[in-house]
C-alpha cells in the first residue's frame, strides 16, 4: 500500500484546543507557545498562499497569536471549532495585509508620478530665475548709460523704493524736475532695452516703480 498522508497533529483535536484556550484565559503564557506550535504550519501555509511573502506571512501569524493572548474571549464556541475560527482570523488578517500593501504601492506610485510631473516645473523655475537675472543685469547696464540726474532718480525709485516726492526730497530737486527726469530716463531705457521681449522689458521697468500718482 502507498503511504497515507497524516493530518496535521492536533488541529482537529477540539478538546486539546479548548484546554489550551482555557490556559490562555487563565494567564498561562506558555499556552500561547503551545498554541503556536499547534497551528503554526497550517496558519503559515494559509497566510503565505494569500500574501506570497514569507515575511508578511510571519507578521500576520504574530498579529493573530498575539491577538488571541490579548483577547482570548474573542472566540465563541457556539460559532464552530476553535481551529476553524483561528484560521478564519488568519485569512482575514492576511487579506487586510494585502490591502495595506496595495494601498502603500499606490501611494508610492502616485508620489513618483507627482515627482515626475513636478520636475518640468522645477526646471522652468530655474530658467525663469536665470532670465530674471539677465534682465536685471541689462537694466543695470542701461541705467549706467543714462545722464547722472536721470540715473539717480530712477535708481532711488526702482532700487530704493522711494516715491517721486521722496526722491525730490533726497536729491533737493523740485518735484516737477524729478518727474521729468524719471519720464525721460524711462523712455531712454525702453529704447535701449528694445531688443528684449516686450513683457520682460516692460516688467523690468514697471514692477516696483513707486510713483505717487501725480501727473508729471
Amino acid at each position: 500500500m502507498g503511504a497515507v498522508s497524516r493530518p496535521v497533529p492536533g488541529v482537529e483535536d477540539g478538546v486539546g484546543d479548548v484546554e489550551i484556550l482555557r490556559r490562555i484565559r487563565a494567564g498561562d503564557r506558555s499556552a500561547v507557545d503551545d498554541l503556536y506550535e499547534r497551528f503554526r504550519r497550517p496558519a503559515f501555509a494559509l497566510a503565505r498562499r494569500i500574501l506570497a511573502d514569507d515575511g508578511l506571512a510571519e507578521d500576520v501569524l504574530q498579529e493573530v497569536f498575539l491577538g488571541v493572548w490579548r483577547d482570548p474571549h474573542a472566540y465563541d464556541g457556539a460559532r464552530g471549532s476553535f481551529a476553524s475560527w483561528l484560521l478564519a482570523v488568519v485569512h482575514h488578517k492576511a487579506v487586510d495585509a494585502v490591502r495595506r500593501e496595495e494601498s502603500q504601492r499606490r501611494r508610492q506610485a502616485r508620489a513618483e508620478d507627482e515627482a515626475v510631473l513636478d520636475a518640468p516645473v522645477a526646471v522652468r523655475d530655474v530658467a525663469d530665475d536665470a532670465w530674471s537675472r539677465v534682465v536685471a543685469e541689462q537694466v543695470r547696464s542701461a541705467l549706467g548709460e543714462l545722464p547722472e540726474s536721470q540715473k539717480e532718480a530712477l535708481t532711488l525709485a526702482y532700487y530704493g523704493g522711494y516715491t517721486q516726492r521722496e526722491v525730490a526730497a533726497l536729491t533737493g530737486a523740485p518735484l516737477g524736475t524729478v518727474k521729468t527726469r524719471m519720464l525721460a530716463g524711462m523712455r531712454r531705457l525702453r529704447s535701449q532695452l528694445g531688443g528684449m521681449p516686450g513683457e520682460a522689458a516692460g516688467g523690468a521697468l514697471d514692477d516696483g516703480a513707486p510713483f505717487d500718482g501725480t501727473a508729471p
